[in-house]
């Protein structure tokens, strides 16, 4: 059976993403997907459960759904494709690495991710940063200074994303090769019924028009999530975080975690720490990433620690198989399994625990009882 690897979030899954799935399965390939569970990469709660999210996805041609922990999952886009990448190395079955992107063309994504990580980069990088620009900016005018063919790739979200799934490929030494897909529309406000974006989806009321009838059986009954529905939970616990707990936070260096910590402390809502705090250096993406974590309990060192297990959230016939011929060193849990008590294990359940916060109309329960979803032959 031939294997490919696909590092997600499906907040929400749609028909773009069933496009995905069903052209890896005529190539002849079991998708195997590392999704984002309870939180996303954005730095926000995903809109719903993860086990909607998954179940959907092998309803529409996903073989395997494993848990992409929140400590991967909210770390920066270079750390989310690292992380996703590592732990499909560590199932030891893939052999390619399923992504979009506007350009479509492998070869010129590798090449900027080799420009990227080549050291003549990094004094320009240093320059640019240190001139006010932002990262993205920095590396990119970095990129334009090395005359680097690559350098309008990274003007485009999809292809920002793809180029750092090619580092991680490149740097790891991955045995997965890239299979990419073109990806065409609107990444912000697509409204296109058969790709549209997941940032207009979380918009709407009704889904019904933008996934398939199959995933809509999974998705279209379970509650919806949003930051604004825990905004006075998220709120409660940033006023209440002391120095220490500010200057651990990821995403805090230059300072900028004394700048976060004065405006939770003068600020009367989310909208307002991110304005107080946000500026062109630092986006908006990473405040509320730093923001979540700071909810979370989630410091700069337990986003780099590695998984020591993760969890099979949905998987089909394929999906047995795969797990039955897995050779890597990734311990897995089914998705209500009970892990060995240990300082990640912990961190996951308060991540579950918080997470039932956001629920429109009204909390959660703390411990909601999870099971792996089996699709029948």
């Amino acid at each position: 059976m031939r294997i490919a690897g696909i590092i997600c979030e499906y907040n929400p899954f749609h028909n773009g993403h069933a496009h995905q799935l069903a052209v890896l399965r005529e190539a002849g390939y079991a998708p195997v997907c590392v999704m984002s569970g309870d939180y996303v990469q954005r730095g926000e709660p995903a809109v719903i459960p993860a086990a909607a999210r998954a179940e959907a996805a092998v309803r529409c041609g996903a073989a395997l759904v494993l848990e992409l922990p929140p400590s991967y999952a909210l770390r920066s886009a270079e750390g989310f494709a690292d992380g996703g990448v590592e732990l499909l190395d560590r199932l030891g079955c893939a052999e390619a690495l399923c992504f979009g992107s506007e350009s479509g063309d492998a070869e010129a994504l590798l090449a900027t991710a080799r420009t990227l990580l080549s050291p003549e980069l990094v004094p320009l990088l240093k320059q640019e940063l240190a001139g006010g620009a932002s990262f993205p900016a920095a590396r990119q005018r970095a990129l334009e200074r090395l005359s680097a063919p690559g350098a309008a790739l990274l003007e485009r979200p999809n292809s920002i994303l793809a180029v750092e799934y090619c580092k991680a490929l490149l740097r790891r030494g991955s045995a997965m090769r890239p299979l990419v897909l073109h990806r065409a529309g609107d990444y912000h406000g697509g409204s296109a019924a058969d790709a549209p974006s997941a940032s207009f989806l979380r918009g709407q009321a009704d889904w019904t028009d933008y996934m398939p009838e199959a995933a809509r059986a999974a998705q279209a009954a379970a509650p919806r999530y949003t930051l604004a529905a825990g905004e006075r939970a998220m709120l409660a616990r940033l006023r209440a975080m002391g120095e220490e707990a500010f200057a651990a936070l990821p995403y805090g260096s230059e300072g900028l975690w004394q700048k976060v910590m004065h405006a939770c402390r003068t600020e009367a809502s989310l909208e307002g720490i991110l304005a107080a705090a946000k500026s062109k250096r630092y986006p908006r993406t990473r405040l509320m990433r730093m923001l979540l974590c700071g909810f979370l309990g989630l410091t700069e060192l337990q986003l780099a620690e590695p998984a020591p297990y993760v969890r099979v959230l949905a998987l089909d016939a394929d999906g047995r198989a795969i797990l039955r011929a897995a050779q890597g060193g990734l311990s897995l849990l089914h998705a209500g399994e009970r892990a060995q008590d240990c300082a990640f294990a912990e961190t996951e359940r308060r991540c579950r625990a918080l997470y039932g916060l956001f629920r429109e109309n009204g909390p959660a329960e703390p411990s909601p009882k999870m099971r792996v979803y089996v699709q029948r032959d």
